[in-house]
């Protein structure tokens, strides 16, 4: 004991030191980024004063234009020295929460050299430049979660450092506090992970930075590929792993990786509420988060819902040899008219589809028309501008409307002064005609996708496709593409995503358990999806359950029929799963009743899971407001009670979770309600409770029973 203490006293030495170091660097870096402020507004202010236009010749022009260049040069040095030391204090102002969470001791053997590395949500360098924290997503770092001392190695520059872990510590600490170490090395005996399976669940998903295991961080620092498609267990850390891994290729790529060029799929907008925190605790900014939905209809045309997403891919994937060989007639396009003005008719592009005829129908010619089209367009408003209409139009602009298109007051003192404003007023009329033309609204994409499809009508999806196929449409600056759940989205959804972002690298997490929709795609499916794109797929498995206690995970294990995985729990043993049979309805209630007031004098959420809206209706209408429901744009409660679908609770997790009614009625015999069964007792970490009355779903019998592996069956 006495060793221990010996070494805490040490430990919190050196955290002292190194949080005085970083609280010093904050002041520090704060007083910079006041002065650099400072700085760039004085001389701003000098720039304005000296530089004056002179433009009575060609060498004072070019020596005008000479100044502003160095004007412009000065301003973007200021800009980039104030983001540089914006990013370090707040890489600052993050570890002073926690300074770091571990510690390895490593020896280079060619070196002889023993270093003691500290890793931390971010790194920090004194003065000298020592490393006072290494950043948990820095090469070296690896070896921390590799999990076994001794010989192991991590890539750094592309080399193979060899290196022993002679020491793997955690520690629980916070601010300036070391409250206690841990020396461990294996994942099952990490004390820092059970201490935070121990926690209670809020309505907000915490990061999990510091007890990373080793089987996610495989996921997490993977090598970039097309496609990653990660299979895991329920409570596996699926998510934690993608939010980690958007994390790791932002310092990975730090130099030129834009949140707004990674996007991140999820399964409802409750779920995106759910971990809209994460990143920015971590200090990274929020990706492009959307749902399916929503992505979709931002594509679609105004009024096109975004449907179910059914649609035979295999069908859909031969559109795309099909484009080049169809002939498009006037049938096949549309006018583009503003009011009673028109601006393309079918005829212009029939007459342009004849000119580029040489070139295959496909992205390719639909750009070569969208360009002429433009062209035409600019052209007419053009010599709309030089007509008395246009100008008599300009004169009676009242002072708002001058405000906002031409952010002032105007007077134009020449015709070519008043013919330039003309023609800006005329672009602002007539954006929408832009607009038109640039989303190939002159293109009948409905029409041509029924010719295609041998289709009397095209559902949204195939719309989609369709319209990506013949014209490119598609998002072509984004990197990375996320998309969680994906056992939820349909074969023809995911080759949409595939195709609208040609050129980012997919990552792909589901459980073929939790597909809740009665059709859903296996992952050989999914893999041939993207394999059809040109995406070679590669594949992860996440087996160990860290959510549940190991009576839960027995019971939802005893659910798992295809994934040949051995689902396992590290979680502390917990209460049995709690069945309870009912005489009636009536009596149902008044248990449902009894255990949610229960759950309101408890800390952490209690979740009451049905598998329908219906019986979300029927919930509410029973109980009013004794339990909170939470629909598809409501956030969940912070703590308590609440009841809501099993749509909505994907992805989620709760320390209790009550399912009212898991009858055979509810929960029959299927493949389909197997699925939903396991989704939904997985979503508890410490308690679950299943009612019925009548006779219980024949997936639940055996566990009723007791004569499956239900440690204490009630």
């Amino acid at each position: 004991m006495a060793g221990y203490e010996e070494e805490f006293a040490r430990e919190q030495d050196h955290l002292a030191h190194v949080w005085h170091e970083l609280s010093r660097m904050q002041e520090l870096l704060a007083e910079k980024l006041a002065a650099l402020a400072a700085d760039a507004a004085a001389d701003k202010d000098s720039m304005a004063e000296e530089l004056t236009y002179n433009g009575t010749s060609f060498d004072e022009m070019l020596e005008t234009y000479a100044a502003y260049a160095a004007a412009n040069k000065v301003i973007e040095g200021y800009n980039m020295a104030a983001d540089t030391t914006s990013r370090k204090l707040s890489d600052v102002t993050l570890l002073l929460r926690q300074p770091y969470f571990a510690k390895v001791r490593v020896r280079y053997p060619e070196r002889d050299e023993v270093r003691d590395l500290y890793i931390g949500a971010a790194g920090a360098t004194d003065d000298a430049f020592k490393r006072l924290v290494v950043d948990w997503r820095s090469p070296v770092a690896e070896v921390y979660y590799n999990q076994a001392n001794g010989r192991t190695s991590y890539e750094a520059n592309g080399r193979t450092i060899e290196v022993d872990l002679e020491l793997r510590r955690q520690f629980d600490i916070s601010q300036d506090e070391l409250k206690a170490y841990f020396d461990t090395t294996v994942a099952i005996e990490d004390p820092l992970l059970l201490q935070s399976l121990s926690e209670t669940r809020t309505d907000k998903m915490k990061a999990i930075t510091t007890t990373i295991q080793r089987e996610q961080n495989a996921v997490i620092r993977h090598e970039d590929v097309p496609a990653l498609l990660v299979s895991g267990v329920a409570g596996s850390g699926k998510t934690s792993v993608l939010l980690q891994r958007i994390a790791y290729l932002f310092y990975r790529h730090r130099e030129d990786l834009k949140p707004e060029q990674v996007h991140l799929i999820t399964p409802n907008p409750v779920f995106t509420a759910y971990i809209q925190d994460v990143l920015p605790d971590m200090g990274e900014a929020n990706p492009v988060m959307c749902t399916w939905d929503e992505l979709a209809q931002s594509l679609l045309p105004e009024g096109m819902g975004a449907g179910s997403g059914n649609a035979d891919v295999a069908a859909l994937v031969q559109v795309d040899a099909a484009i080049p060989q169809l002939v498009l007639t006037h049938r096949d396009f549309c006018a583009i008219t503003a009011g009673k003005t028109s601006f393309v008719t079918t005829n212009q592009v029939d007459s342009l589809m004849h000119r580029f005829a040489n070139v295959p129908l496909g992205p390719r010619r639909i750009t070569l028309v969208r360009e002429e089209l433009l062209k035409k367009l600019d052209q007419r408003l053009k010599r709309m501008a030089g007509t008395e209409a246009a100008a008599d139009d300009l004169s009676a602009l009242s002072i708002e409307e001058q405000l906002r298109i031409f952010h002032e007051t105007i007077s134009p003192q020449t015709d070519a002064e008043e013919r330039e404003l003309a023609l800006r007023m005329l672009r602002d009329r007539y954006a929408s005609v832009r607009a038109a033309i640039e989303e190939d609204a002159w293109l009948d994409v409905n029409v041509i996708g029924m010719r295609l499809l041998g289709k009397t009508g095209l559902s949204p999806v195939e719309w989609l496709y369709v319209k990506m196929a013949l014209t490119g449409m598609a998002d072509t600056d984004a990197r990375y593409v996320m998309v969680d759940e994906v056992q939820d989205h349909t074969e023809a959804q995911l080759a949409c995503l595939a195709k609208h972002f040609p050129r980012a690298r997919f990552l792909l997490l589901g459980d073929e358990n939790q597909a809740i929709q009665d059709e859903a795609p296996a992952f050989d499916q999914v893999s041939a999806v993207f394999e059809a794109q040109g995406k070679a797929v590669s594949r992860c498995d996440l087996r160990i359950s860290y959510r549940s206690t190991p009576q839960i995970t027995a019971l939802f294990a005893s659910l798992d029929r295809d994934s040949g995985m051995d689902i396992q729990s590290v979680h502390p043993e917990g209460a049995p799963p709690r069945f309870v049979s009912c005489a009636d309805a009536d009596a149902r209630d008044r248990e449902l009743e009894r255990l949610v007031a229960a759950a309101k004098e408890r800390n952490g959420l209690t979740a009451v899971i049905v598998p329908w809206k219906s019986q979300l209706k029927a919930l509410a209408r029973r109980f009013g407001e004794a339990l909170p429901i939470v629909d598809d744009h409501e956030k969940l409660p912070v703590t308590g009670a609440f009841a809501t679908t099993l749509k909505l609770a994907k992805g989620l997790e709760f320390d209790a979770v009550i399912l009212p009614d898991v009858s055979a009625q509810a929960y029959p015999a299927t493949d389909a309600a197997r699925r939903r069964l396991y989704t939904a007792v997985s979503r508890a970490t410490q308690e679950v409770t299943l009612l019925w009355w009548g006779e219980v779903s024949p997936w639940l019998t055996d566990a009723w029973m007791c004569k499956r592996d239900v440690p204490n069956c009630t």
